[in-house]
């Protein structure tokens, strides 16, 4: 295992088990940090037999924090966008968007190289199309899961749920998700399609 590795495994699980004391609400610390806590068990089942590009493992190690810090505090009560909420006069805490950018921006690349290194998609020119629209199925897919969750937990779900009182708060999240996606392959790809050819060297 190589030390990136070692060493960006040690601060998700520093901050889960940090992110477990004294969460806003014990509920929504479960149900927003699952998702952390399945990928680590899922990357460590795999580990042996497929690696991701060092670019890849620490965009999952950023998407982690951002779960694990909003299961500790709640989307909507994070501290420091609470404060830029007062000084700047914003109409609410602006970390649940952070977030869903987040949701976009990073899944398009663990996609992206999965489609690339077990040549799912034959030629590169759909692979961007291809990604965005995974990445905007994901967002879709979450929202629906937080509907179901939400019927089933009912007012406990307010927390979870992080609308804040806006109507178009779903579309929003999708929007974000898609803004990220559309972002992050355009700012990235190159560079890990270099790395994916290291890796791919490395192999041979």
């Amino acid at each position: 295992m190589k030390k990136l590795h070692i060493l960006l495994l040690v601060i998700v699980i520093t901050a889960l088990c940090i992110s477990a004391i004294n969460p806003y609400e014990k509920l929504t610390w479960l149900l927003e940090v699952a998702p952390a806590i399945i990928g680590i068990l899922i990357l460590g089942a795999t580990y042996k037999k497929f690696k991701f590009t060092n670019l890849t493992y620490t965009l999952i190690a950023v998407e982690m924090l951002i779960l694990i810090i909003g299961g500790h505090y709640t989307y909507a009560k994070v501290p420091l966008f609470d404060i830029l909420k007062d000084e700047l006069g914003l109409s609410r805490n602006y970390y649940d968007r952070i977030g869903h950018l987040a949701q976009g921006f990073i899944p398009a690349m663990i996609i992206r190289e999965i489609l690339i290194r077990f040549n799912i998609v034959n030629g590169r020119k759909w692979i961007q199309f291809i990604v965005i629209s995974l990445c905007l199925a994901l967002s879709a897919t979450y929202e629906l899961l937080e509907f179901a969750v939400a019927k089933a937990i009912g007012q406990s779900a307010e927390a979870f749920l992080g609308t804040q009182g806006d109507v178009w708060d779903t579309q929003w999240d999708m929007l974000c998700a898609f803004i990220g996606a559309s972002l992050s392959v355009y700012l990235l790809s190159k560079r890990q399609d270099k790395e994916i050819i290291s890796i791919e060297k490395v192999g041979e």
